[in-house]
């Protein structure tokens, strides 16, 4: 009695493909060619190896990279902290200079050229105060009007700036010029 209810169906009308539902028959159901997935499995495994030969490779790159500049800038820390006694060490030589025959005076001079010459071995030196402002060197505490020079060029230095290598320590403390203003 069920089959009434049904709409007629035409046995001549070509069936497509969405029509039908896959079934584990049908071959549009049915999975890659066994060797074909062997396959795409192995170039699978291969990009991950491949992926992970290059983050290796990477890692280890990196490790020897940071291992060298652990070596290179070790004493960092010390010579932060050594600066500001070098700062009144050299406080000290401007006081004793009034009397450049005294023993002190040489005495101190001589301990100054050692300091000096330990600090370059080390790779330390002293950043360039003469020329123009470098914003990446130097730190501006102060402008004065100069009607002799161009705007930025510094003046004075108030408190001598370090660097280790190739990295900024302390940067250098200057007095830069600035033009005049026009008087009213």
């Amino acid at each position: 009695m069920q089959a009434d209810n049904l709409p007629p169906q035409d046995s001549e009308t070509p069936v497509t493909a969405a029509e039908v539902e896959p079934t584990e028959e049908t071959p549009a159901a049915a999975a890659l060619d066994p060797w074909e997935e062997l396959e795409a499995e192995a170039a699978k495994w291969k990009e991950i190896s491949l992926r992970t030969a290059a983050e290796m490779e990477n890692l280890r790159k990196r490790t020897t990279r940071e291992r060298e500049d652990a070596i290179r800038y070790a004493n960092q820390r010390l010579f932060e902290e050594l600066i500001p006694v070098i700062d009144n060490f050299e406080m000290g030589m401007l006081a004793a200079s009034q009397d450049t025959k005294s023993m002190i005076y040489i005495g101190m001079d001589m301990v100054r050229r050692q300091l000096n010459d330990f600090l370059t071995s080390q790779g330390v030196e002293e950043i360039p105060t003469s020329g123009n402002f470098d914003p990446n060197l130097h730190d501006a505490v102060a402008q004065e009007e100069c009607a002799a020079g161009e705007e930025g060029r510094i003046l004075r230095v108030t408190r001598r700036g370090f660097r280790l290598r190739d990295r900024l320590i302390r940067p250098a403390s200057v007095v830069v010029s600035k033009a005049p203003t026009p008087e009213s």
